[in-house]
This record gives C-alpha cells, structure tokens and sequence, in this order.
C-alpha cells in the first residue's frame, strides 16, 4: 500500500529527492505521492521535517 502526505506539509520539497521511483511530485499545495508509483519502501518519511508522510 502506498505512503501519502498529509495536509500538514509545507512543501519543501526533501522528500521528492528521496524516492526511488519518481512517485513524488509537486501538487497545489502540497507535495503528492502516485499510489501506481510508489513501492513502499518508506524512504521519504524520515526526511519529511514535519512528520507528514506516512503510510495509508
């Protein structure tokens, strides 16, 4: 099951470097994550400065 980014995100953008497969993109707010991309492999969640990321 994919990760996703709560609404708690201030868009800095850390997490999108992160990401093996490329899921994380800019949204409008906020940063998003591509359920058809995202593996699950939780390494965008220990970079997200405000804890935003988690698991669905």
């Amino acid at each position: 099951m994919a990760h996703f980014i709560a609404d708690t995100c201030i868009a800095c953008g850390a997490c999108v470097g992160e990401c093996p497969t490329g899921a994380i993109s800019e949204g409008d707010p906020i940063y998003v994550i591509d359920p058809e991309t995202c593996i699950d492999c939780g390494a965008c969640v220990p970079v997200c400065p405000t804890s935003s990321i988690a698991p669905k």
